[in-house]
């Protein structure tokens, strides 16, 4: 693989960010990297060769444990029985908010993209209908891929010049901050502008995407920023929620917001509570589930209340959710005993054509981080996209003669005669011609006949190659409404097929119900959730009695996908190269203690250390600790310093720009003590060191740490287990677990790099290096 000359990521402009005062440190607290012997021959490159066996320094961890300093503990002790009460309900209230707004965006993304939508398709059906009878339909052509082109290049724009982050679904940024990644820019309210104008213009585009995912990490953006009751951004400060001004808050919200996200997404609030369970949270508890489940309720109570002013019937809360599959009636879906193998085979399908999805993506993926990094490039090759799908969509419709009657309920959204008799429609264009949401509920719900197998089999076909191509591009789009409508498209066609096999098949092999079951077993082939993704699909269905089919389906097409590749979402948070720790240690990692794992030497400081040797520690670019020991000398003897706690980086750069000196605290009497309030204030985005001027002489002063640091760290033994040590670290949602030897000198730090290293590869245990990208 040749070497690249500029890595892409997530956050394409690592080099700004620096610069902003939003640069974390690259280490969390561990000595340079162990290097294999070849790298450190020829010295550290700078750009690497593109490769997932790396994992990226760039990434921080959220700290979710808390910091009991002597000043939290003093809070705490200040806090009345009401205070606590008060907490309580503002959390409630939080929710209850990010619910509201989650809702209201969808609300409006729904809005917007159903009125410029039917806008482009009115217009260009008009066309079409002028030049079928006079000739010239290649005009038709070019408008319709002119419009998507122009919708589509907004979209791009946006995403590549101003937040790449926005990029994608957003699904997998959000898995790796609620695993305890700390993702930069992903919850910034210029990250949800972005997201939200994007989905607009790339759905409108008409390229292969739907509006569902993006949800999910627009309810994650709307839950960091309500929960801090500030926006940085916006430089406003509401002097609200300031408690909740730290990691640990803030990462409950952020899955709230997810779950808000999912609920408004598919009117499935239990579903919404499972993802974020199923995918997220490491640190889980019963009130915070049931506050999610609130936050989920709300979010689609929301988006129902106003959908149904806009469909002009106040008041009337029966259709949930942005993606509304239609009631599935008893009659035709009652399925029997010996149909159950036919949905584990379909199941199997599923799953080797999402492996196959996901394979064709993964190359596509690792093309585009080579060649197309560029921001031009990435805006021209998704017009590109847009111009092709354009293209296609309307040779498939010309060339396809599948003609059928339109119906006294004429269900059809915007029926295209083209070259059929009066009163028929081209049923290609129902598939093509339309949202991809409405493509699906017809394919679920029109009467058997509907659709000719050929047409079935040419759409899936073509519809495969483009969603995968357009999965991955610079716009802000998910993947869920592309693969429910591939799997819908080549269900409905097996459901065809059997009743045509069969002499009574017309009877028990109805098209909608295998439209289903296909939907559930492709989109379960290509993300690989199994729990959040049943309820999801029974919620959005409204039929429990289909629990078990698409339970099986699901469980069959990730266990088939799953023996060729992985899901989409952890390919994609793989070729970042993000230290993702998994729910359990590698298999065979018990003969590995934590000795081996741990990064060693460690800096330390000393419970009252020099000035000068701290601004001089955070300063120094080739280690960047981000966490540091405090040793304890005892006094009069020589023996080691034993260890006494634990303080940030970011704890010592606000006490550096506070100058909380113990000279001055001697000489000014009156001098005000430092509070929590002073450290949730500069949080999340801490000053950088450089920015922060300390002259000769307070370079002498002395700085007492006592009261800041962490006096009861997490420690292990130097003999413990890996996964004894994993356990502790993701249980806890730890950022630093200190190494001690029997005497409880610090002999290293262990942090998520050194964990995320090991992972179970072909043969055997693998361990990945560290780079700086």
């Amino acid at each position: 693989m040749a070497n690249i000359t500029k890595k892409v990521s997530w956050s394409s402009r690592a080099d700004e960010s620096g610069a902003a005062g939003e640069g974390t440190p690259l280490l969390n607290g561990s000595e340079q990297p162990k290097l294999s012997r070849q790298d450190s021959l020829r010295g550290r490159p700078k750009e690497i060769p593109h490769n997932e066996k790396l994992l990226s320094l760039k990434y921080e961890s959220l700290d979710y444990d808390n910091i009991e300093n002597q000043l939290f503990l003093e809070e705490e002790r200040r806090m009345s029985y009401m205070g606590f009460r008060c907490l309580e309900i503002s959390r409630w209230v939080v929710c209850g908010l990010i619910g509201f707004l989650t809702g209201l965006i969808a609300c409006m993304i729904d809005i917007v993209v159903e009125e410029l939508a039917g806008i482009k398709y009115q217009v260009v059906k008009e066309n079409i209908e002028k030049f079928t009878e006079v000739g010239g339909l290649s005009i038709s052509l070019i408008l319709w891929a002119v419009l998507n082109s122009v919708f589509v290049m907004l979209g791009a724009i946006i995403v590549a010049f101003f937040e790449p982050i926005a990029a994608g679904s957003g699904i997998p940024q959000i898995k790796c901050y609620l695993n305890g990644v700390k993702i930069p820019r992903v919850v910034r309210l210029k990250t949800l502008l972005v997201k939200v104008c994007g989905v607009i213009c790339s759905v409108v585009g008409g390229l292969a995407v739907g509006k569902e995912g993006p949800m999910i990490h627009s309810g994650a953006v709307v839950a960091a920023g309500v929960s801090q009751g500030r926006s940085t951004s916006l430089k406003r400060d509401f002097k609200i929620f300031e408690y909740f001004r730290r990691d640990t808050e803030k990462r409950d919200f952020v899955s709230a917001g997810a779950a808000a996200g999912v609920s408004a997404a598919f009117g499935a609030p239990v579903g919404g509570v499972l993802f974020s369970l199923e995918e997220g949270a490491s640190f889980w508890n019963q009130m915070l589930t049931w506050r999610i489940f609130f936050a989920s309720m709300i979010s689609t109570f929301t988006l129902n209340f106003f959908l149904s002013i806009y469909h002009n019937n106040p008041g009337d809360l029966s259709n949930p959710g942005l993606i509304n599959f239609g009631r599935f009636e008893n009659e035709r879906v009652a399925y029997n005993l010996y149909e159950i193998p036919l949905f584990i085979a379909m199941g199997a399908i599923g799953g080797l054509l999402g492996a196959l999805f996901n394979v064709l993506n993964y190359w596509l993926t690792i093309f585009r981080i080579r060649y197309v990094h560029r921001p031009c490039l990435q805006v021209m090759e998704a017009m590109l996209v847009a111009a092709v799908t354009a293209t296609v969509s309307f040779t498939m419709i010309y060339f396809s003669n599948d003609c059928q009657p339109l119906g006294p309920e004429h269900t059809e959204e915007y029926p295209l005669q083209l070259f059929c008799a009066d009163g028929e429609y081209n049923s290609m264009a129902t598939a093509f011609f339309n949202t991809p949401e409405r493509s699906v509920r017809s394919l679920f719900h029109n009467q058997p006949g509907t659709y000719n197998p050929l047409t079935l089999g040419l759409f899936t076909l073509t519809y495969f190659f483009l969603a995968c191509w357009t999965y991955g591009l610079a716009v802000s789009a998910g993947v869920f409404i592309p693969s429910l409508l591939i799997g819908a498209a080549w269900g409905r066609l097996c459901g065809i097929l059997l009743a045509s096999i069969t002499s009574n098949g017309s009877i028990w092999a109805d098209p909608g119900k295998y439209a289903l079951i296909g939907a559930a077993a492709q989109l379960g082939g290509i993300v690989r959730m199994t729990l959040s993704l049943t309820v999801i699909m029974v919620e959005a269905t409204g039929n429990v009695t289909y629990g078990l089919p698409i339970m099986l389906v699901l469980m069959t097409a990730k266990i088939v996908g799953d023996y060729f590749v992985e899901g989409l979402y952890d390919i994609h948070i793989k070729l970042q190269s993000v230290p993702f720790l998994h729910w359990e240690a590698p298999a065979t990692s018990h003969w590995l203690t934590a000795r081996e794992v741990m990064s060693s030497p460690v800096t330390c400081l000393n419970r009252i250390e020099k000035v000068g040797t701290i601004v001089d520690v955070l300063s120094n670019t080739s280690t960047n600790h981000n966490g540091f020991p405090v040793v304890a000398q005892v006094a009069g003897s020589d023996e080691p310093a034993k260890l006494c706690g634990l303080i940030l980086r970011s704890q010592l750069i606000v006490l550096l720009k506070h100058k909380v000196f113990v000279e001055l605290a001697r000489s000014r009497l009156t001098q005000r003590k430092l509070q929590l309030k002073d450290f949730r204030d500069a949080y999340p985005r801490f000053p950088p060191i450089q920015s922060i001027h300390v002259s000769q002489d307070e370079r002498e002063c002395m700085m007492d740490l006592t009261e800041f640091m962490n006096a009861t760290p997490y420690t292990v033994p130097q003999e413990t287990s890996l996964p004894r040590v994993f356990k502790l670290f993701r249980a806890l949602g730890l950022r630093h677990l200190v190494v001690v030897d029997d005497e409880n000198r610090v002999v290293g730090l262990v942090t998520r790099k050194d964990l995320a290293r090991y992972h179970l590869g072909k043969h055997g245990l693998e361990e990945l290096q560290l780079a700086q990208t």
